[in-house]
């Protein structure tokens, strides 16, 4: 699982008021009203504890009134807003779709959603190098770039309650962090290793097992270099282990590639201190923690983000 991304909340232009365009005066100007976008309140209904959702039918006039009041607490720009008769709005379709209203330049900034390729919170100033890399064409920069031109779209309530899920379960807050889903682990790999910029002269150093890696191929038909390691590089009581030495190894170019480990074998949990220690060095990480279970095996990425 690669978490990197991206930590995605919906956000919308708000019109300005006449006053903030003028010059002050003594004038009483009535707000326009506007209408609460519908993923804002797919996101509200998704954070209702105790009731057992519908996935169909109009809203309630009691969840109606948990909405306003969600919405007017965490999205002031919206105290003004309304939102539509309960009869139009269904729950099955707060769904939006690619025609959402764009992201303003200053909601961008503040996730790697909203620009993939800036700096995130994640790795801070001390690693500007992982920071600036950019993704190569592939299925997932296009997946990317949609959610970053609009933030709002595919969002749903299913998908949203299991977003919030990942990230408690990893700690990570989604204005740092995007979550992507994909039927299955090896397209997840699959969508790394097309994008993941390697090239002649970087490596790509692999603890995965050979039935698990669907990244290797994609690193070798690139000409990077492959380095596969067997487990026992990763235990911490072996001094001057391998992998440190392999970590701090020289390199004309930063970062020097992408380091892909396992969270859990057959039982063992690997240490986060791999994730820290390749950082250091100017590695790129790749977690794979298919074979943890969301809600039972803690995964604290919030002190190691991989």
């Amino acid at each position: 699982m690669m978490e990197g991304e991206f930590r995605e909340s919906p956000f919308a232009k708000i019109p300005k008021s006449p006053i903030q365009n003028g010059r002050p005066s003594s004038m009483v100007v009535k707000k326009a009203h506007t209408v609460i976008p519908a993923h804002i309140v797919a996101e509200a209904i998704s954070t209702l504890h105790g009731l057992d959702l519908r996935w169909s039918g109009p809203i309630t006039p009691t969840e109606m009134q948990y909405v306003e009041q969600y919405v007017f607490a965490k999205y002031p720009q919206y105290s003004n807003g309304l939102v539509e008769e309960g009869a139009k709005i269904d729950l099955s379709g707060l769904c939006i779709s690619e025609e959402s209203s764009e992201s303003t330049l200053d909601d961008k900034r503040k996730s790697p959603r909203g620009s993939f390729r800036e700096s995130t919170a994640s790795f801070g100033s001390n690693l500007p190098d992982l920071d600036k890399t950019q993704l190569e064409p592939s299925r997932l920069l296009d997946i990317l770039t949609k959610k970053s031109s609009f933030p709002g779209s595919f969002i749903s309530i299913p998908e949203i309650q299991a977003r919030n899920k990942v990230l408690k379960h990893c700690g990570l807050h989604d204005d740092e962090y995007l979550v992507l889903f994909t039927p299955n682990s090896k397209d997840a790999m699959m969508l790394v290793g097309e994008s993941y910029p390697f090239f002649r002269g970087n490596f790509y150093m692999t603890i995965l097992g050979e039935d698990m890696d669907y990244i290797k191929e994609f690193a070798s038909y690139k000409e990077s270099k492959v380095i596969s390691a067997p487990e026992t590089w990763l235990d911490l009581r072996i001094k001057g282990s391998q992998l440190s030495q392999y970590f701090r190894r020289k390199c004309k170019h930063s970062p020097k590639g992408l380091f892909s480990y396992p969270a859990d074998v057959n039982g063992t949990r690997y240490s986060m201190h791999w994730v820290s220690e390749a950082h250091r060095n100017t590695w790129h990480v790749l977690l794979d923690a298919t074979a943890l279970v969301v809600g039972e095996d803690r995964l604290n990425l919030a002190a190691s983000p991989a």
